[in-house]
């Protein structure tokens, strides 16, 4: 499966297929400098697999986890790229998740003020989500996503055999997302959870959220009007995900928690608490709300006294309303415990 994300000049193709990294090559020019960066937690195949197909290539191996979405991460490959002697005609190459997507995404958009970037996406959630659209960050300190840029792929390449790799935990972590994408966008993908196995709709689940994402970000770029839609979860969430730290809750567990609050029918609360359980995504939580809120304070789209967050009436269809702190503390309360 084939598509094209549609942004002008910096228009790009995605590519969703099994086997598809041994391919790289054919998609788009490797003959020049490449960076490829993975993390220690991806099959190491991967990364050789690409890298193969650059005239000239080098390796960085990160350590797993949020941790490396850091400054001494962001460090460790910008002084990676530096040593390979890459210049502005060369490139970078993400093969691995999120965290890898958006470390060297980032990296890509700093070093010698832009390179092209390249992202081979090989878990659940970079698949169906984070791979494209173009944000790329690091945290800071507690803090997720606060440093970062707008910086677009020149190819996305999704090689779903890569997915047979993954734990139980991780790939139902990265079906969150999609399950997001259902809920804002696409009621048969939302329903598709319900009905279907996911294992064995798992290219149509991709290509449905990425066409969701997709659309969006065609009309919206740079989250100034409808982009802010793909945020639906992802206040509440971001706010548990940074008070469980490092080891406790995943992305994609903390999104599913994040959606419950912001669903108005109480029939379609229940619908997705049984998509969670069925997919082995938690339903609920006991946090800190004070602490929780603290976080959900620092978050960028805050403002003064609240924050506009993403709400859901039904599946498929979704509005913004601004919410304050106190309302946000009542709908976790609702919601999450």
């Amino acid at each position: 499966m084939k598509l094209t994300m549609r942004l002008g000049e910096r228009s790009y193709d995605i590519i969703i297929k099994a086997g598809a990294l041994n391919h790289v090559g054919e998609l788009t020019n490797l003959r020049r400098r490449a960076l490829v960066v993975t993390d220690d937690g991806v099959p190491p195949q991967y990364a050789q697999t690409v890298a193969a197909q650059c005239s000239e290539a080098s390796i960085v191996t990160v350590k797993q986890g949020e941790g490396s979405k850091s400054m001494a991460g962001f460090e460790q490959v910008l002084t990676a790229a530096m040593e390979a002697g890459l210049r502005r005609s060369d490139v970078i190459i993400a093969v691995g998740g999120g965290v890898v997507g958006d470390l060297a995404g980032f990296a890509a958009a700093s070093y010698m003020r832009g390179i092209d970037f390249i992202n081979c996406p090989t878990t659940t959630l970079s698949q169906v989500d984070s791979s494209i659209g173009g944000k790329v960050a690091i945290n800071l300190g507690d803090t997720k996503n606060i440093v970062g840029a707008f910086w677009q792929p020149r190819l996305v390449v999704a090689d779903t055999a890569a997915l047979d790799t993954l734990t139980p935990r991780h790939y139902a972590n990265g079906l969150a997302e999609a399950v997001k994408s259902g809920l804002i966008a696409d009621a048969e993908l939302f329903e598709l959870f319900e009905t279907q196995d996911a294992h064995e709709k798992i290219e149509e689940i991709i290509t449905r959220s990425l066409v969701v994402k997709k659309n969006i970000v065609e009309l919206d770029e740079r989250e100034g009007g409808p982009r802010a839609a793909l945020n639906f979860g992802h206040t509440l969430g971001h706010a548990v995900e940074s008070f469980e730290g490092l080891g406790g809750l995943y992305h994609g567990e903390c999104v599913a928690l994040g959606m419950l609050p912001m669903i108005d029918d109480s029939a379609l609360r229940q619908r997705l608490r049984a998509v969670c359980k069925k997919l082995g995504l938690p339903a609920r939580v006991d946090y800190d709300g004070d602490r929780v809120l603290d976080y959900i304070r620092r978050d960028k789209k805050a403002g003064g006294e609240g924050v506009k967050t993403v709400r859901v009436r039904e599946a498929g269809q979704y509005y913004f309303e601004y919410a304050t702190f106190d309302e946000l503390r009542a709908l976790a309360k609702e919601g999450i415990r």
